[in-house]
């Protein structure tokens, strides 16, 4: 036999047994591998909070603190615009309440319309709420006055509301205008109309008040100009112009020019810039603005696809100042694994690679890629979305 080994006889039980042994130590060191490859997380850091495009807050509130005028920054954020004043005379309708089921209107001096506000209205007795109720296709209202019976009006598709002072309705207080409540789509809507120039920005809430003056003019002059460019028709998902929410600009009603000590500087800087306007060749300009960017602001082609001649990128270092933008100049945010798969709908994340960046050096989209190869991709806006990123100037590490 030479070197062989000499040969002893095994019991079949006992090959068995280290077969099997084998074939599960087989079987395990795959997934011992497999788990190497997974982080418990990525690591993003970055700069800026927001889409980017057109008007940078902290921009405007840094240009202002150098003197500039509030025409100087909203003609540096829009290259070839004119900021002009002309009489703005419309109503804007604006939607505080997306398909509703139920609203509480309290104030004084109430007058309900079934209708528009050419019928003859109902005053209700001071001190009353009056409760509108989704009833089949209809809208059913009462008034329920303290110490009185509640009261049941007839109900109708149509309603509208005036007021003196203050009204309460739908989570917000206004001081302007009418609320009409209409069904659309076998649900509420809850809109208010007002005048455009000065009372619909009077409630706009997008910069704090107590900034320097040309900073907050400038951010009426761009909401009033917003405003402008969405009033040529009625939604009819929302039967309005625009909603209240920050998908349109944030809309807060009356709270905004209440605001102790400084809601007063907000409702002055209205007041000084009524009637102007951003225009392009006689027109209102698409007007956009976001919180701060990465150091230079975005192209709207490579954020929406769509090209504007006046929304291209400029240097916008004031967001980069840490002193000015002490909680977005530069920011890190920690990915799970457990938000990353639900996002990308994987069942692990080994990988996460930024496929592309703009003509500034922000992301365009991000892949995924799983243990087992499997990839999936998300454009950047979605990212943002679902992982609440701030902004798409980020790196993964």
């Amino acid at each position: 036999m030479g070197d062989w080994l000499p040969y002893i006889p095994i019991k079949s039980g006992e090959v068995m047994r280290k077969k099997l042994a084998l074939a599960l130590a087989l079987i395990f060191i795959p997934s011992i591998a497999h788990a190497d490859m997974v982080p418990a997380h990525f690591i993003l850091t970055g700069s800026g909070f927001g889409h980017g495009v057109g008007l940078s807050q902290i921009g405007a509130k840094g240009l202002a603190l150098e003197g500039k005028s509030a025409s100087d920054i909203l003609n540096y954020y829009f290259p070839g615009t004119q900021v002009a004043t002309s009489p703005i005379n419309q109503d804007i309708r604006i939607n505080i309440a997306h398909q509703s089921t139920y609203q509480a209107a309290v104030g004084s001096n109430l007058q309900l319309y079934k209708g528009d506000l050419t019928v003859a209205p109902i005053s209700i007795p001071q001190g009353s709420t009056v409760k509108f109720a989704l009833v089949g296709k209809v809208i059913s209202p009462t008034i329920v006055t303290k110490g009185s019976p509640t009261q049941i009006l007839s109900p109708g598709t149509f309603f509208n509301l005036r007021w003196g002072g203050i009204l309460k309705v739908a989570g917000i207080s206004l001081k302007y205008g009418s609320v009409g409540l209409r069904v659309v789509a076998g649900k509420i809507e809850v809109t208010t109309t007002m005048k455009l120039d000065t009372e619909y920005i009077y409630g706009i809430s997008e910069m704090s008040s107590t900034w320097p003056t040309a900073a907050i003019q400038a951010q009426a002059i761009a909401s009033r100009t917003y405003g402008l460019s969405r009033i040529g028709s009625i939604r009819k998902d929302c039967d309005c112009n625009v909603y209240k929410t920050i998908y349109d600009q944030n809309y807060v009603g009356y709270s905004k020019e209440s605001e102790i000590s400084v809601g007063g500087l907000w409702k002055a800087a209205v007041d000084a810039t009524a009637g102007m306007n951003i225009s392009y060749n006689g027109a209102p300009i698409n007007v956009y603005f976001f919180s701060s960017s990465g150091g230079t602001t975005q192209r709207s082609e490579d954020v929406w696809g769509t090209a504007y001649p006046y929304l291209i990128n400029v240097a916008d270092p004031y967001s980069l100042d840490i002193v000015l933008n002490p909680s977005y100049s530069h920011w890190q945010r920690v990915l799970n694994q457990s938000d990353l798969t639900t996002a990308f709908g994987l069942p692990d994340i080994a990988t996460l690679t930024a496929d592309s960046r703009t003509v500034t050096n922000s992301v365009i989209s991000v892949t995924a890629t799983s243990s087992a190869g499997a990839k999936s991709t998300l454009l950047v806006g979605v990212f943002k979305t679902k992982l609440k990123v701030p902004s798409s100037w980020f790196q993964i590490n």
